[in-house]
């Protein structure tokens, strides 16, 4: 079994129950688990890591995030001000219509080499994308760039059942019945779906959201969820709520309960139009909250109450949210944004999370979230995914004696040093080892140019603002 040996890391932050740091210290991995951590540690034949300038992390995982939309960055078309989620959702949905399996493959590896460069192991993907154009094939393009990059992927097949003509905002090109989608998520679930220890892959039933779904798909897919074991998550109390109350006389919450959409099972995006007296309805089922900041920040919408969330029981774990509300799928990055929005929140600091608090969400909580006891902290026969950044820079002088604290509080902008997945490096020195990045961009700039360049309103705007 190949073995790694991280020689004098000068500090392991752990995230363990036990908030250990480790000093001086090194760690040994076999095969994909960790097997050993301390001073002084010895493993004949072992490939031997140097860190003596490193930090070193448990792996972040994002547990929100929609990997197709990172070739509609940087488009200022779609970006109006004033804009709210259902208008921004009409516009982009224009665009969206276009994208192909080759768009999917392609924006894929670009968000998940953004993810991995930034230190997260494992990322959800809420992929809800289904048109003529892309077929059934998303979530096996995407299984494909997980495997070629060495990504821990939880895909979550989502899907609209409820057109425009039937009150929603979502296209008749992007609905599906409620039985073509409960089969192919059967179909996912049968061949992806590995709920063995240190699994690579694992298969969510993801209906995209209460207001463009039929009820019934939400019914179907608790009951299917249930039956083959798996997890389920969607949108909800994001913007939709006046909707769902001026549709059904329901706000979004009641509604989902109803359909048995709820539980510890069940964790939804976004939750920011949850109320004070919603947060023991969450608590008692075990239903979790992914917060996205960037989004908020973008626009502009309500801070979830962290402190007061979790002193209920809700279990708050961190997601970048699609490309197309963040421009980017940096985890480190949205530490930062959650512990400067909740400082902000907080003025007087008053029961403001600690940044190492924050680092426990993007790590400790995503794990918990996704239903992994194998993941999120470091110890003896855990998984190794961590990942190391190098301090012994100028920009961090003054700085190293806090690493609990550091990377909400103070944030790293580019890239980490090291990722380690499953036992494998698969990040390090700024490439990905036996990958040509350069081919794969070039590539990939092309799909998007030919896809989408060329065909959509948005980028025909822009190319005339310029």
């Amino acid at each position: 079994m190949e073995q790694l040996l991280f020689k004098n890391v000068r500090a392991i932050i752990t995230c363990d129950p036990e908030d250990r740091v480790f000093y001086d210290a090194d760690i040994l991995v076999e095969g994909p688990a960790i097997s050993a951590i301390g001073k002084d540690l010895d493993a004949p034949g072992a490939q031997v890591i140097d860190c003596c300038d490193q930090f070193l992390y448990p792996g972040l995982i994002n547990t929100h995030h929609h990997f197709f939309q990172a070739f509609v960055r940087n488009l200022i078309t779609i970006d109006r001000p004033n804009m709210t989620v259902m208008e921004w959702l009409a516009e982009a949905q224009n665009t969206f219509q276009m994208v192909d399996s080759d768009v999917i493959y392609y924006a894929s590896l670009a968000a998940m080499a953004d993810l991995i460069k930034h230190g997260c192991t494992t990322a959800f993907d809420h992929q809800y994308l289904y048109t003529a154009r892309t077929g059934t094939e998303p979530i096996d393009r995407q299984m494909e760039a997980a495997a070629m990059l060495g990504m821990r992927f939880h895909a979550g097949r989502g899907g609209s059942t409820r057109s425009i003509e039937e009150g929603s905002f979502v296209p008749q090109t992007m609905c599906e019945t409620t039985e073509a989608f409960l089969s192919d998520c059967e179909r996912v679930i049968h061949r992806y779906h590995d709920s063995s220890r240190y699994s690579m892959r694992q298969i969510v039933i993801a209906p995209t959201q209460p207001f463009s779904c039929k009820k019934e798909t939400f019914q179907e897919a608790v009951h299917l969820a249930r039956k083959e074991g798996v997890r389920l998550h969607t949108h909800l109390n994001e913007g939709e709520v006046s909707q769902m109350l001026e549709r059904c006389g329901q706000r979004t919450l009641t509604w989902a309960a109803e359909t048995g959409f709820i539980g510890p099972d069940v964790w939804i995006a976004h939750g920011r139009e949850t109320t004070p007296d919603e947060y023991h309805i969450l608590a008692q089922a075990g239903t979790g909250i992914a917060h996205c900041p960037a989004p908020t920040l973008y626009g502009a919408t309500e801070i979830l109450d962290i402190p007061s969330m979790e002193k209920a029981g809700i279990l708050i774990s961190l997601g970048t949210d699609g490309c197309s509300t963040n421009e980017g799928s940096s985890m480190l990055e949205t530490l930062r944004l959650a512990y400067l929005m909740q400082t902000f929140r907080n003025v007087k600091r008053t029961g403001c999370p600690r940044p190492y608090d924050i680092l426990k969400m993007g790590t400790v909580n995503g794990a918990r979230t996704l239903g992994r006891d194998d993941i999120g902290y470091l110890a003896p026969g855990m998984a190794a995914d961590f990942f190391l950044i190098d301090v012994g820079t100028l920009e961090y002088a003054g700085a190293l004696h806090d690493p609990k604290n550091i990377l909400p509080k103070l944030g790293v902008a580019g890239p980490v040093w090291k990722t380690v997945i499953n036992g494998k490096i698969v990040y390090a020195d700024g490439k990905f080892p036996g990958i040509d990045e350069r081919q794969l961009a070039r590539e990939g700039e092309a799909v998007c140019t030919r896809v989408l360049r060329r065909n959509c309103s948005v980028f025909q705007r822009l190319a005339e603002e310029m």
